[in-house]
């Protein structure tokens, strides 16, 4: 029997606030959680990255499997591992348990992300339909990013109680999909692609070790090893994706220029505005003396802006293409955050806002454009892997960009650490404008071929 459209919205949605609720709530509450957990600089580095490493790991093989065995029966196994990684994070006596924690909080966040994306693909097959959808997808996937520091910061002293709070809601999520959701899968003969998983999870695995290590050395035997392993694994991975004929990743859909733009352009947002936005918090209170909470309404401007515009984005004209709407969204972004480049110790917190509400303008155009395009530009037995490829790009470009954010502003000093968050914030803007031509260009070039492969009267 299958389910009802709007039963199906329910469950991604909620499954997609949850996800980026665990994601962002601890960024309001480093110092803390690190305090109680008697956390060093190194170990302090791991427990903002922990959760991205198990992301990046699993989302495209969430997406791959939950299309060969079952998207519902992957998002409800995921939001049970969502909880087991919350009651880790609850109980860990130190920084090595919790950081376990919050990477098996990853991997099973990425099955709910992956799949809860996936099946608004075959719930709302028409135009209109996946627009609002995807709209109302994006809009969840901010509400997610904005009630996580907030939640975080109210309980700055508490976060314990905090992950028991994430395990209840991650089986309640567990339960919704159950109910909600009807088992959907492709017709394809049932495989594992158990080399392809593995070479893909330990290459992003020591790729994503790297950035983290890096920001402390990246000359170091460790880091240097990490990334040798790193090539040597992604480049073994695709080539055995290229001889199988795509068991975990068919690189024949990378044909399709609107696969490729929705790929950049999510790979572009993480590294730009999100990564940004994920230390922005940790600016506001070390360089501008605010308190968490304060810190996390500020934050708020953005995050819920975006909300907002990705509700609204449906509202677009139906010619206004996927690729011209993640370019303009970005060219917003970078927009938005040009005031944020002028930060100094004395600043008003007030005079942040106008640009970040600019910047979750766009930001809510790119979520909501991003979630219509990964599940659109992938035939229909192949949305959970459209959707794993769109958000692992995602999360490898947070990575990247955490990674060059913190080397460019951690400082000891008020005066250094905007110095330095300036600095970032116009690499942010570079790279926001870049992806935003290249999308363009991608764009345009995709028209050219269709007009020219169009058949003339």
């Amino acid at each position: 029997m299958a389910s009802r459209p709007g039963a199906v919205l329910v469950a991604s949605g909620g499954a997609t606030l949850l996800a980026l609720f665990v994601f962002t709530a601890p960024l309001s509450i480093v110092p803390a959680v690190a305090g109680g957990l008697g956390a060093g600089a190194v170990a302090t580095s791991w427990i903002l990255s922990s959760m991205s490493l198990g992301l990046a790991v699993a989302l495209l093989p969430a997406g791959a499997i939950g299309d060969d065995f079952g998207r519902r029966r992957v998002f409800v196994a995921g939001a049970v591992v969502t909880a087991a990684g919350s009651v880790l994070c609850a109980v860990a006596p130190g920084p090595l348990t919790f950081i376990g924690g919050r990477v098996v909080e990853g991997v099973g966040s990425a099955a709910l992300i992956a799949c809860g994306l996936a099946v608004l693909g075959p719930a709302f097959p028409d135009a209109a339909g996946r627009a609002r959808a995807t709209g109302l997808w994006g809009a969840c996937l901010g509400a997610g990013i904005a009630t996580g520091p907030l939640a975080g910061a109210a309980l700055d002293h508490h976060w314990r109680v905090l992950y028991v709070v994430i395990a209840g809601l991650a089986l309640g999520v567990a339960a919704l999909g159950r109910v909600l959701l009807a088992e959907s899968e492709s017709d394809r003969v049932r495989t594992v692609d158990l080399p392809g998983a593995l070479l893909l999870g330990g290459g992003l695995a020591a790729l994503l070790a790297a950035l983290t290590e890096g920001r402390q050395s990246w000359t170091s035997p460790l880091e240097l090893a990490l990334i040798a392993a790193a090539v040597v694994l992604l480049t073994a991975f695709f080539t055995h994706q290229n001889r199988s004929g795509g068991g975990m990743l068919d690189l024949t859909l990378f044909r399709r220029p609107a696969l490729v733009s929705a790929t950049t352009g999510a790979f572009v947002a993480g590294a730009g505005v999100t990564a940004l936005m994920a230390f922005l918090c940790t600016m506001l209170e070390n360089g501008l003396a605010l308190s968490p909470l304060t810190s996390a309404l500020v934050v708020l401007a953005w995050s819920a802006t975006s909300v907002v515009s990705a509700v609204l984005t449906r509202r677009l004209p139906a010619a206004f293409s996927g690729g011209a709407r993640l370019s303009a969204g970005l060219v917003v972004v970078a927009a938005g955050l040009v005031p944020l480049a002028f930060a100094t110790p004395a600043v008003a917190p007030a005079s942040l806002l106008p640009g970040l509400v600019v910047a979750g303008v766009g930001t809510g155009v790119v979520n909501a454009s991003l979630g219509r395009e990964a599940v659109a530009s992938v035939p229909p037995d192949r949305t959970g892997m459209g959707s794993g490829i769109n958000n692992t790009s995602r999360y490898v470009g947070a990575a990247l960009g955490v990674t060059v954010v913190s080397v460019l502003a951690v400082h000891p000093s008020p005066a250094g650490l905007t110095a330095g968050w300036n600095t970032a914030v116009g690499v942010g803007i570079a790279v926001s404008l870049v992806g935003a031509a290249a999308i363009a260009a991608l764009t345009v070039r995709a028209k050219r071929v269709t007009a020219t492969a169009a058949p003339t009267a």
